[in-house]
């Protein structure tokens, strides 16, 4: 009896141990991020006609911050972000509150609410944003959400994104590869 109990015993100090072990910490998605033009789906007129997109991200136990930085391509008519992309990096708190901070558009000034909610298993990190500011045609609001996810090896970041705003909806997929 006292053999049974001791497997038994074991058996679940092992178990608990293989679970602990499984359980992956959140993905770090930190680094420098080039776009793949061509893996992508959905792309702003922007981003296609683009030289390069290249995302900067930092993170840390507390925050994430996403700089996004796009050389040649054509800003889209009307001047403007396009998508919800407010100029400077955009910061997430990563323990699920609201962020609201003071943001600028050409001449125009607003507010944007951003959010980062990461999945149960830690592999998927949703991201979302809303900004509100003052259009010389009233008050313009866009909204973004992004979700990030990496590649097994960490060298490939897919992003799928849903963006609402005065230009309408739009659905992409962005790849980018780490460099």
């Amino acid at each position: 009896m006292r053999k049974a109990f001791l497997i038994i015993g074991l058996a679940a100090a092992f178990t608990l141990a293989v679970l602990a072990a499984s359980a992956a910490a959140p993905a770090n998605f930190a680094g420098t991020w080039a776009l793949d033009k061509a893996k992508s789906q959905g792309l702003s007129q922007r981003m296609q006609n683009a030289d390069s997109v290249v995302w900067t991200i930092t993170q840390d136990d507390k925050t994430i911050s996403i700089e996004s930085k796009v050389t040649g391509g054509q800003p889209p008519a009307g001047g403007g972000m396009g998508g919800g992309r407010a100029p400077g990096p955009q910061v997430y708190n990563l323990d699920g509150n609201e962020v609201t901070s003071d943001v600028t558009f050409g001449q125009a000034t607003g507010k944007a609410t951003s959010k980062a909610t990461l999945s149960k298993d830690g592999a998927t990190l949703e991201l979302s944003r809303k900004t509100t500011f003052q259009g010389p045609n009233g008050e313009v609001t866009n909204s973004t959400t992004q979700k990030l996810s990496l590649s097994g090896d960490g060298k490939v970041l897919t992003v799928a994104q849903h963006s609402e705003g005065a230009r309408g909806t739009q659905d992409s997929t962005l790849v980018f590869n780490k460099q």
